[in-house]
């Protein structure tokens, strides 16, 4: 079983546009979506600048999510510190909760990053993820 860690810029997309195609991670057989508090903070707050109608979607998508709570430490892994600050959690997060990928949109932070493996978890585009999902089938 895939076990997903959505970054907040997918959960912000996913809530976003009713129609966005990301809403298919949410359907998906045999995946488990997770989260975090941080990024869903992080989602709530650009999402309630840009389209504050949509707080709502936003806060029922998270609660189809598993959420790790929990404090953070460090993964030591020199990737980690390639990072900036803010998107340090985000990979922390997923390494906690023993993600098989990160899910991420953000081309800008986590593009170096985009198709290779870091310590175990394999990070994706959500369009990536879901062609290999379709191939598999």
């Amino acid at each position: 079983m895939d076990q997903l860690f959505l970054d907040a810029n997918v959960l912000f997309a996913a809530a976003y546009k009713a129609d966005s195609g990301l809403r298919r991670l949410w359907e998906l057989p045999d995946t488990e979506l997770w989260s975090s508090d941080y990024a869903v903070w992080e989602a709530l707050a650009n999402l309630s600048a840009e389209r504050p109608d949509q707080v709502p979607e936003l806060k029922r998508l998270a609660g189809l999510l598993r959420l790790h709570t929990g404090p953070l430490e460090q993964t030591g892994l020199p990737e980690e510190q390639r990072l900036p600050a803010k998107d340090r959690p985000i990979l922390q997060a997923a390494f906690h909760v023993k993600a098989t990928h990160l899910i991420t949109n953000d081309r800008t932070h986590f593009g170096p990053f985009l198709g290779c493996r870091v310590g175990g978890v394999l990070i994706l585009r959500p369009s990536e993820y879901l062609r290999s999902r379709q191939s598999l089938t």
